[in-house]
């Protein structure tokens, strides 16, 4: 045998070895997007693959998926944060989470105050009282077992939860406007532990609201210290958002220095016309925080109009004990001419909203429990007083007793200039105040807020794409990394080879909300495919009703 047939032998046996080399496989690459890996960093085109719950490699690499996905002039990041989720009934009745997964939410946070957890067995029977169009069982006790129970029931994003110092307060006080005694507090601080290494995410509260701005600012500091010891945040409605702002957001700065945590306001505004000028010095608070060492961060919704109830539009001393006490103190005629008399002025101990909208032609009813008030749904207050002949704040008094509840309402009060300058800003990241809705069922008996359908894709759509407030990249850093990173949530957030899968392909193009306040139940558009822990939720714009959500557990789990 000659040497050069010997040699050529060898060469074949090589390239024969070589092509039954494996090639890696993957279950999933998305091919051809423009990714942003969530760091706010310019995009690379490339692939991503994933292997079950995991990025696997991204960029340029050899292999192939079980499934492919081209994502030709799309956008691929990571999922977003929905930083103030309201997902906590809807989610137990529709798992699916549709308003938000349509805007690529991966991720619902919950516990603006209230909590889903600890319950005792009255606050048990009042919640199942008090539910409205969306029912469902109680089986629960904790909120760890709260969080297991959407988690084994099956939705489609991921669920994690701040422990509300209300639900604390009620535990243990009830709806009493008194501090509590050194044993309930010690009870509190025990109940916050188990909550803590069950999974919360640290201590929520929402301090313009009976019960809970009976609560001083040193008991927020004890419950903030438990929280800090396992490494979780403090985040909070502040006790004002209007007249007293900036004393608000002093006391979320003491709160946050004196229990060594870090701490994030809850959706940042300056509510009232006369109160929009605050906000430079808002501003210049957080920053001045900021650079003497504490950790401050915000979140924001994207509309000039907010949504809670004829609560806010009611001084909070009537509504001491309770539903009950507050519908007897509005149906004493001397009681109710004074919580009249008081929804009139520009009051300075409570936050009015009623007065800070301007006109009852500001507020918009939304959500009512009672099918003879429904009628009512989509109208001003101004409108439904009119058609009752009564003042508006008769009539609002008159709907709280009827109705059963503090009726659903949106309140106009914020200042478009404002909305841009807090988005501009590094430390804000981006929250519904809302649930997960579908438009569809018993959830289009009320209306709700544009923001439930809208929040996130008006950010990329509106203010990113039309208005070019911040760039694509950072508004997706916004919505990803940075919230992660102040959750202390690990390997979320980013695209890269070891973080959980939970990504979305959007066209940065068509990406808009729909959503208004005349007929807030319809999808945004322009998200493709979401992806949560590797598995497909939305394909083509379309639910799988796959239920690939987890409950994402806080720093102190164990």
């Amino acid at each position: 045998m000659s040497q050069s047939f010997r040699f050529l032998g060898f060469i074949s046996l090589l390239a024969i070895n070589f092509s039954c080399q494996p090639t890696t496989q993957y279950d999933l690459v998305i091919r051809n997007a423009t990714l942003y890996d969530g760091s706010g960093a310019a995009p690379v085109q490339g692939d991503l693959a994933i292997s079950g719950d995991t990025i696997a490699a991204m960029g340029s690499f050899k292999g192939k998926g079980k499934t492919e996905v081209d994502a030709a002039g799309m956008a691929l990041s990571p999922g977003f944060v929905n930083m103030l989720s309201w997902g906590t009934e809807s989610l137990l009745v529709d798992g699916r989470g549709l308003s938000d997964i349509k805007q690529g939410v991966t991720l619902e946070v919950m516990g603006e105050g209230w909590s889903m957890g600890p319950l005792n067995e009255q606050m048990k029977k009042d919640e199942a009282g008090s539910q409205g169009d969306i029912k469902y069982d109680i089986t629960w006790t904790t909120l760890g077992e709260y969080l297991q129970t959407l988690e084994k029931k099956g939705v489609a994003p991921n669920v994690a939860s701040f422990l509300g110092a209300t639900t604390l307060r009620i535990h243990e006080i009830g709806y009493e406007d008194r501090q509590p005694t050194p044993e309930e507090l010690k009870n509190m601080q025990m109940l916050a532990r188990q909550a803590m290494e069950e999974g919360a995410l640290g201590i929520g509260s929402s301090m313009i609201y009976a019960p809970a701005t009976y609560a001083s600012t040193e008991e927020l500091i004890t419950l903030s210290r438990v929280a800090s010891q396992y490494g979780g945040m403090y985040i909070t409605h502040m006790r004002s958002e209007g007249n007293k702002l900036l004393e608000a957001v002093d006391e979320v700065l003491r709160i946050a220095r004196d229990a060594n945590i870090p701490a994030e306001i809850y959706h940042l505004k300056a509510a009232g016309k006369n109160n929009w000028a605050k906000m430079d010095k808002v501003i210049a608070k957080i920053d001045s925080a900021q650079k003497a060492g504490l950790k401050i961060s915000a979140d924001m919704y994207t509309y000039t109009a907010g949504a809670t109830g004829l609560d806010a539009a009611m001084p909070t001393w009537a509504q001491e004990g309770g539903y009950g006490e507050w519908v007897k103190r509005l149906q004493n005629p001397t009681t109710r001419k004074r919580i009249i008399a008081e929804m009139k002025t520009d009051a300075q101990d409570w936050e009015n909203l009623y007065f800070a909208a301007g006109s009852a032609e500001k507020l918009l009813l939304v959500g009512f429990r009672a099918d003879s008030l429904k009628k009512f749904t989509g109208k001003t207050l101004a409108e439904v007083s009119k058609i009752r002949g009564k003042s508006p704040e008769e009539t609002a008094c008159d709907l709280v007793i009827q109705d059963g509840s503090r009726v659903g309402t949106v309140y106009f009060l914020m200042s478009e200039d404002n909305v841009k300058k807090q988005i501009k800003l590094p430390y804000v990241s981006l929250g519904s105040d809302a649930g997960a809705l579908a438009s569809e069922g018993d959830f289009l008996k009320s209306s709700t807020h544009p923001r439930a359908y809208g929040n996130f894709a008006r950010l990329l759509g509106k203010y990113v794409r039309e208005e070019k407030v911040i760039s694509l990249e950072e508004a997706i850093r916004r919505l990803s990394a940075l919230p992660c990173e102040n959750l202390k949530i690990p390997k979320r957030g980013k695209l890269a080879p070891g973080y959980f899968a939970d990504v979305v392909v959007f066209d940065p193009k068509t990406i808009a909300d729909k959503a208004t306040f005349d007929s807030p139940h319809q999808y945004a558009v322009g998200v493709k495919h979401v992806f949560v822990n590797g598995i497909q939720v939305l394909a083509n714009g379309e639910p799988t009703g796959k239920p690939a959500g987890r409950f994402v557990k806080g720093p102190g789990a164990k």
